[in-house]
This record gives structure tokens, sequence and C-alpha cells, in this order.
């Protein structure tokens, strides 16, 4: 079954959605006017309840079918990512230095027009919780959401969600059962040594050549503390030292992230990198001061709803157009938090030959949002249906 012929009719309208949304970007937690037009469009649509507000600018809308039955949640995300737009397109981004880079107005549209099917036509039992969640970017959103009691107080007893996958053909799906999204890790490293003049480094403790070691050591815990087979990412990404040729500067700060799936993995990496900095700093005569945040968990799709999320997106793509196992990514998602707490599934839906996710040249494909926003209609009238 190809895109529903309803959601078809009015393909243009979220054409028009995804465009204004593309043109007004938000960042983290300050999604308001994003969640304004999102009110906006679900108050034309005539949804039951409208909560506004949640995790600052979230908003959960609430859909009763026709008949008692369970709550299922379907997530979008709104923010967009602090970058400046290089597409050139009629519609880029009227906000300096923020862009759509990542598709979340794509999804924001899909899930409007979702949205706009269910409330006019009802065809399940139960209700459906439309999750419009701001912040998935950078401060965890969704476990605020989460922490705010969302689940509990909609009664949501399963969720889903689906992202745009730049490279994979447009309305074609992939997802995994188990571990899809790894969990991310934040550290900071601050040394300490003693500066002075570049020509007389004896007088000196030099905290250039303690972050060197420092870096180099950390890359052994991959590579000799760790089985090869289970997945780990230790990645150092900054290095600042240092403003002139000779002198030697009394500091350095050493930055990066980990990606892991097991706990146990987790634990060891905190571990082993305390060792190490503290090693490293007494070797080279300095002070080192570890700084390690957990950040998202890893997103851990439930086996029986990917597969029956699977069976869904089959309905709407086609036969041999879902690869549902896809294998596991070391990108990590803030939809872990929902996850956590409910069974459900994350999945990904085809963008086509576009450029990259956090690219300055990204775009969400207008044409996918049709296929994604029937997805999530025909997923509640399976997962809900009146005959049952």
């Amino acid at each position: 079954m190809p895109v529903l012929n309803r959601i078809a009719d009015y393909a243009e309208d979220m054409k028009v959605w995804r465009q204004w949304l593309h043109r007004h970007p938000e960042i983290g937690f300050d999604c308001h006017g994003t969640a304004a037009f999102v009110a906006e469009r679900l108050r034309e649509f005539g949804v039951d309840e409208i909560h506004e507000g949640i995790a600052r600018s979230g908003v959960v809308a609430i859909i009763n079918g026709t008949g008692e039955g369970p709550t299922i949640g379907l997530r979008a995300d709104m923010d967009a990512l602090p970058m400046q737009e290089q597409t050139g397109l009629p519609y880029a981004s009227e906000v300096e230095g923020r862009m759509h880079a990542c598709g979340h107005d794509g999804h924001t549209t899909m899930l409007l027009g979702a949205a706009r099917y269910l409330a006019e036509t009802r065809r399940f039992k139960g209700r459906v919780a439309l999750v419009f969640q701001p912040a998935e970017e950078d401060g965890g959103g969704a476990g605020i959401m989460v922490e705010e009691g969302v689940l509990n107080r909609f009664g949501i007893k399963e969720i889903y969600a689906i992202h745009s996958a730049p490279g994979t053909r447009l309305g074609e799906f992939y997802t995994t059962p188990g571990p899809i999204m790894a969990a991310v890790d934040d550290f900071s490293i601050h040394i300490k040594g003693k500066g002075g003049h570049a020509a007389m480094p004896h007088e000196t403790v030099d905290p250039i050549m303690a972050a060197v070691g420092i870096v180099q050591a950390l890359q052994t815990i991959p590579s000799r503390n760790h089985y090869a087979l289970q997945d780990l990412v230790l990645s150092v990404t900054q290095i600042h030292a240092g403003s002139a040729n000779n002198v030697v500067p009394e500091g350095a700060f050493i930055n990066g992230t980990v990606r892991t799936f097991d706990k146990d993995v987790q634990d060891m990496v905190i571990r082993r990198m305390h060792e190490v900095v503290a090693g490293q700093a007494a070797a080279f005569g300095v002070t080192a001061e570890l700084d390690y945040h957990k950040e998202y968990p890893a997103t851990i799709n439930d086996p029986a709803k990917t597969d029956f999320a699977a069976d869904v997106a089959e309905e709407v793509a086609g036969q041999g157009r879902v690869d549902r196992n896809a294998g596991r990514e070391m990108g990590a998602e803030d939809f872990a938090y929902f996850l956590e707490q409910c069974a459900g599934a994350y999945l990904f839906i085809g963008n086509g030959d576009s450029a990259g996710l956090h690219h300055p040249e990204y775009n969400f494909n207008d044409e996918a949002a049709p296929l994604g926003a029937s997805f999530f209609a025909t997923l509640v009238e399976r997962a809900l249906p009146l005959g049952s």
C-alpha cells in the first residue's frame, strides 16, 4: 500500500508547513515559535487536547479514537542546529547561524500530516499521543519530558519515531531490533603545568607533552582494554594549548566523546580514563583533572515492536523496501529516554541522494513527508484496529 490517499491530498500543504519550519529554525529548548506553529495546525485539525509548555516548549496533543483502548505515542523532534545554511534554497533559513540540518522540520511535518489524517478519520480504538519534542540535538529534551511525567500523564504504553536518512533511497525504511544508536558521553581534561620560555624548557613543566601522552594513552583503551567485537568509540576532538611559538604554556585542554552500547563497557572506559589521566599526569609532573559526563543512553528498540513497525513500513513502502536488520550506528539519539521507559521502535526513512545530516547543504526531501505521515497513520490503525 503506497501513500494513503487522504494524506496524498494534502501533500502540498505539508510542503508549505515544512518549508515554513525550515525558514524559521529554533535551537534547543527555545522552540516556542515552532511549537506555536504546531499548536495552530493541531487546532485547525480538531485534535481533542493540546498541552503546551512541556520541557519549556514541547507540545503533546491527544486524538481520541472510536472506542476504548490503549494510548500509542508518536514522537517528532523540533529543534535545529547552530550552523550556517549553504543550500541557496528560496526557503533557506532566515535566522543567521541556525538551520534545519538534521531533518527535524521534516519529522515535525510528517507527524502533523499523520495528526490531520487521524483527527479526520479516527479509524482506530484508544488514543494517540502526538509528542512534539524540543532539544534533541543538545539538552536531552526527551529525558526532560520523561522527567516531567509525559509517559505516565498521558498513559503512553508504546512509542515510535522516524528519522530522515540521506543516502537511502526515497521511501525506503530501515531499522534493527535491540540496540540501534549508541550511548553518547563527553569528556574534558584540564592540564596544569608550569609555563615559561620555550628556549628554557628545563625550567617549565610542559603541559603540551602531557596532553600528547594522555591522548596517545587514551587510544589504548579501545585497542587494548576492550574486546574488539564489542562496539566502542573513543575520539579526542579538541586539544587547545599555547599562544606563541616561544612560550611553553601554563596549561592545556583536551575534549572528546565516547560512544558505547553496553553499560559495563561504559564503566570500564570511565575507570580506565581516570587511571590513564592520573598516570600520565604523574609521569609528566603535571596536574590533570578529568571531567566525564554521561549524556544520552543507548537507543534500544523493542524487538517485537520493531518487527511490527517494519511490517507497517513495508505496507507503505512496498515489499523489499524495508531493511529490518540494518545494524546499529554509533550516532546517538535522545529518543532513548522514551525507550528506556516503554516499548517502542525507532526507524529511518530514506531521503534520497542528498547531503548528509549536519551538513550545511542538507535539505529534507518533501516527497518523503507523505510517506512518513502514512507510516505513522497506518501504524496507529494496525496497532489499534476497530475490529479488535
